[in-house]
């Protein structure tokens, strides 16, 4: 399998999720797809139960919950996680992302929102009893150049926060680059 990713429209979230998803296949040999919200497509929005879902988003659920580990991200929205993402991860069912381990990231304007990770995201995956990784990532704008990851602190914390993957995967060797 490979891990799926999540993010929110927001280029910052998703340019995020792609640079850490893209460090996790490099170091363990995943194949990665990258999911972002408009990927779901508009019947989300009016969806109150899963079936309700049309094709597409269907698929993409099919992936989010058949994933070896997601890479969840999110803009902050007020302090918290915007609804629209809230409404998708609703209709999954608990047990489907039950033992699942999770590197949760997400992104905001400034310091403040950093506690957004903690706060609300590591709950919410709890709640569906996953193995939500120790190293959380937050991004603020200044961490990125033209929607890319440049700042040596966060590509720190990437790495540390990738490097817990290979807990739940003993078989899969790091490949000597990534090591490197």
């Amino acid at each position: 399998m490979s891990p799926k990713s999540s993010a929110g429209l927001p280029a910052k979230s998703r340019s995020l999720v792609r640079h850490v998803a893209e460090r996790v296949s490099s170091r363990y040999g995943f194949d990665v797809a990258v999911y972002d919200m408009i990927d779901v497509g508009p019947s989300l929005g009016s969806a109150l139960w899963r079936k309700q879902l049309d094709e597409k988003a269907q698929h993409v659920l099919q992936e989010i919950v058949s994933a070896e580990v997601l890479i969840i991200g999110a803009p902050t929205y007020k302090g918290s996680y915007p609804g629209l993402f809230k409404h998708l991860i609703d209709l999954i069912d608990p047990h489907e992302l039950k033992s699942k381990p999770i590197l949760i990231t997400a992104t905001g304007g400034g310091d403040r929102h950093a506690l957004m990770v903690e706060h609300q995201l590591r709950p919410l995956f709890g709640f569906f009893m996953s193995h939500t990784l120790p190293t959380a990532v937050y991004a603020s704008n200044r961490d990125f150049l033209y929607y890319a990851v440049a700042s040596e602190h966060l590509s720190n914390r990437i790495d540390e926060a990738v490097s817990e993957v290979g807990v739940f995967f003993p078989g899969r060797v790091p490949t000597r680059e990534a090591a490197a």
